[in-house]
């Protein structure tokens, strides 16, 4: 019942693209199986398979325009004009997330912290299930899969807890993220109309939208499966008290950030290695984080900014804990001061 429930959820976005998320379920569903059967290097061929067949859906439908027109636009700027073909589609619904969800299995698996779903229905549901199918949070095997195997019995505490938090989170969205968005879309679309006050207004309004529009679905997602009896995991922790931004990233979108944590930085060596290196891997991370949040130099460059604030708290840090004592400082400059760190 939820795997049919979650199927017409999506499709009520455009009903063919199911069978887009269909292909990316097969893959990972028979990958699964068979890392598990397979032995010697013949696995490692098979995770590589599994992850560049699922990744390739994924730049398909999100990268391929970006990737495409990058390359049309160096080529001419050097003299030699290429045409690419245009490919006229929309970005199925929440692909990035469901994508992830899929890859963190086939990985989980492979390293032998997850075995392997053997039943099609229950791990089709573990992608699809329609709480967290468009926003996340983004989960893992080892958090959920068991849970579609649990007794749900109704319990009042728990519906009305979950319902409350749906309620928070639709809160968030509609009344306060919204209502923002309209002040903010009117001075963003035409900056040179407004003075420097109302631009400043425009950016910290920007940044409690976008944490009420984000963190409100993750409500919504959250309370709608406390319902059923699902626990699905935190997503934002207060990350605005945060007092720099390297425990901005451990409050903010936590399924993202111990996503790529996970998979992306202690792959490459994390802070088990040379400083050097591990400034090249933070940076590397934060890059492919920044175009994993959107198709464009923008986001890279905003992954990349975010990168660099790390690598230089971590530079600097024992010069600030040597010649500055953050600790005599009133708490709201330390705050302010300690965003690079």
């Amino acid at each position: 019942m939820l795997l049919v429930a979650s199927s017409i959820f999506y499709m009520a976005f455009i009903p063919a693209y199911i069978l887009i998320l269909l292909v990316t379920i097969l893959i990972d569903y028979w990958a699964g199986i068979y890392l598990e059967r397979v032995t010697g290097r013949g696995r490692r061929t098979l995770l590589i398979v599994s992850i560049l067949a699922t990744c390739a859906v994924l730049f398909v439908f999100k990268y391929y325009t970006f990737f495409t027109g990058s390359f049309a636009g160096l080529s001419g700027w050097l003299g030699w004009p290429l045409s690419w073909p245009t490919l006229h589609i929309i970005l199925p619904i929440g692909l990035s997330f469901h994508t992830f969800q899929s890859l963190s299995y086939v990985v989980e698996v492979y390293f032998g912290r997850q075995k392997a779903e053997k039943n099609f229905i229950t791990y089709a549901t573990y992608v699809m299930f329609f709480p967290q199918l468009v926003a996340g949070p983004i989960e893992r095997p080892q958090n959920l899969l068991h849970q579609f195997y649990e007794n749900h019995s109704f319990d009042y505490e728990r519906v009305t807890s979950g319902l409350k938090r749906m309620a928070w989170g639709f809160f968030k969205k509609l009344v306060v993220a919204d209502r923002l968005a309209l002040y903010v879309n009117d001075v963003y679309a035409s900056p040179p109309a407004f003075n420097g006050l109302q631009l400043t207004i425009a950016t910290v309004f920007f940044a409690y939208q976008i944490y009420c529009d984000f963190s409100g679905y993750s409500d919504i997602a959250i309370g709608s499966a406390r319902v059923l009896g699902f626990r699905l995991m935190e997503n934002f922790n207060t990350p605005y008290y945060s007092s720099s931004i390297s425990e901005f990233w451990r409050r903010w979108h936590i399924s993202l950030s111990t996503w790529f944590r996970d998979y992306v930085y202690l792959p490459l060596g994390g802070s088990r290695v040379s400083a050097p290196r591990r400034y090249f891997n933070l940076l590397t991370t934060f890059t492919v984080s920044g175009l994993w949040h959107g198709a464009s130099w923008t986001y890279v460059f905003w992954g990349l900014i975010n990168g660099l604030y790390l690598v230089f708290g971590l530079a600097t840090k024992e010069f600030r804990s040597r010649y500055v004592n953050f600790t005599r400082l009133p708490e709201a400059v330390r705050t302010a001061s300690g965003v690079l760190a």
